[in-house]
């Protein structure tokens, strides 16, 4: 059977931009987008196009891949007023977060923070489903806990308990933060358990990874993130074994999107978010470590698109 492939919301790397790219590319069932943070208030709509512009074309992407919403915050009666115009807006189902590890966001009791309260959880997911129409999946993302994994399964509970629809773990607690190993075989132990359909989510950087992590947690639908953007093509190769980009497909790629970045908005934050991705391809090319020494003396747009440009001719001239 084929697995589904999920792509992971990842902040600050997965913007819309990204999602249209990697899309194009990929026949992902479902793209999750960055977190759309709620405090006390209800969120304008601007904020929901500023994150998902693809609510303008009903939520899909030029590609026609879906997309959902994700929420972050601790509020549930704001989190579910929130949900539901997100669905109202277009969105593909409504995804909580209860796995960001970053500093600034558990300090406010978000993200992974909520995992020390599965009673906040299980409110939190309730309030947003009792929100949002039945027909529309309410979801959560979740880590196997904050300082160690000992409350996994309370965890998992209290997600399935609230109502959510489906629960995508990724098999590390908020401690372990993005260190190697992931433990999928507490994925496995959450999907017996439960009776919603459980999404494998961590160190998944290759179909064989893929493979392996259906085979220990049994799941049918994996989520991957850093593999994705460290492996353009890994949803294509994981789905319908397509040969992992070459080099020169990706460099290709990379100059696709400097283009699409380029057009289409301020190219402020360009020269970050270009370095930012090649410290995603060093685990997966070689090249990529070479051309990085060149690029990261560069720190304005033009002279960081010339360099790949020149990277690109030169590997066009060796063939």
């Amino acid at each position: 059977m084929t697995p589904k492939v999920v792509l992971a919301p990842m902040e600050g790397v997965v913007d819309n931009l990204m999602r249209d790219l990697l899309s194009t590319i990929n026949p992902y069932d479902l793209l999750v987008t960055e977190f759309v943070r709620v405090v006390d208030l209800p969120l304008p709509d601007k904020v929901f196009y500023r994150l998902c512009p693809e609510l303008e074309q009903g939520g899909f992407t030029p590609s026609g891949t879906p997309v959902r919403v994700q929420l972050l915050g601790q509020n549930e009666e704001m989190l579910a007023w929130n949900a539901n115009r997100a669905i109202e807006l277009g969105s593909h189902g409504v995804d909580i977060n209860f796995g960001c590890p970053a500093k600034l966001v558990n300090r406010s009791k978000g993200g992974a923070a909520l995992l020390q309260y599965p009673e906040q959880m299980y409110r939190i997911v309730k309030a947003m489903r009792a929100a949002v129409p039945a027909d529309q999946p309410v979801t959560a993302k979740v880590r196997l806990g904050y300082e160690d994994k000992s409350m996994y399964m309370e965890i998992a509970d209290a997600v399935a308990l609230g109502g959510a629809d489906e629960i995508a773990v990724h098999a590390r607690s908020k401690a372990d933060g993005y260190k190697p190993p992931a433990y999928w075989e507490y994925i496995a132990r959450i999907r017996q358990k439960l009776s919603i359909p459980v999404v494998a989510n961590g160190e998944i950087w290759s179909a064989d990874d893929a493979r392996r992590c259906i085979d220990v947690t049994g799941c049918s639908t994996v989520m991957i993130g850093r593999g994705a953007i460290s492996l353009p093509n890994l949803a294509a190769s994981i789905k319908h074994g397509d040969a992992p980009y070459s080099w020169q497909q990706t460099l290709t790629l990379m100059l696709d999107y400097s283009e699409r970045e380029l057009s289409g908005r301020k190219s402020t934050y360009y020269p970050a978010r270009i370095k930012q991705w090649f410290s995603y391809l060093n685990r997966q090319y070689p090249e990529a470590s070479e051309l990085f020494r060149e690029l990261r003396i560069h720190k304005d747009t033009q002279s960081i698109v010339s360099c790949l440009g020149q990277a690109m001719d030169n590997l066009s001239a060796k063939d």
